[in-house]
């Protein structure tokens, strides 16, 4: 899964790539990843993040989904064990996006045209390449990846989604999709989420 390869990294946004979508390049760990958005008809659920109350400490990660996915998953949470149980493509390495992959799914497919929400953090991201920068009220702008535009096919709802990054044993990381506002949510109450993948790269 995470061995270099040498596909050539579409050019735009969206483009079909990998078994999903491609959604920009990240660090993690020291090493370069091309993100990867599931279709959304086979990798998007609605669920409960996880057990109210419950510490897991490898799940703290704001860049490495795949990890924090996988401490989920032996914690018992119902929505990890859906992310790594699916087939999509014939990839079977998807996972749930971290606080800063998911601040990428924001920026990569915003859906509509509405304003940003800019408080004191939104947007900001060390993991993302080029770095992330706050919000402004007008970028990011709506996606140009038509598929991905309020009432496509690709589209992200413009509600919250969770990240698989603990706040609190009380709560987990999310971002609304409406406004890209950054916060966290009881981990007992229902959110979306989309399931990624990743693929390393060179450079």
């Amino acid at each position: 899964m995470n061995a270099p390869i040498q596909h050539t990294i579409p050019a735009e946004i969206g483009t079909p790539f990998a078994g999903g979508f491609y959604a920009g390049k990240f660090n993690c760990d020291g090493a370069v990843y091309a993100l990867i958005a599931s279709p959304k008809a086979t990798g998007e659920t609605e669920m409960p993040w996880g057990e109210y109350g419950q510490d897991i400490p490898g799940a703290r990660s704001c860049f490495n989904g795949s990890a924090n996915t996988q401490a989920m998953a032996e914690a018992g949470s119902a929505l990890a064990k859906w992310a790594r149980a699916l087939n999509i493509n014939g990839h079977t390495d998807w996972y749930l996006p971290s606080r800063d992959e998911l601040e990428m799914l924001y920026r990569a497919f915003k859906p509509t045209s509405e304003e940003n929400c800019c408080s004191f953090r939104d947007g900001d991201n060390a993991s993302s390449i080029p770095a992330g920068y706050p919000y402004t009220t007008v970028e990011p702008a709506q996606t140009a990846a038509s598929a991905f535009q309020d009432g496509g096919a690709e589209a992200f709802a413009d509600v919250w989604y969770w990240s698989s990054t603990q706040y609190s044993p009380h709560d987990a990381w999310g971002q609304d999709f409406d406004d890209g506002y950054q916060g966290h949510c009881h981990r007992h109450g229902e959110l979306r989420a989309r399931a990624v993948r990743r693929v390393r790269i060179d450079g």
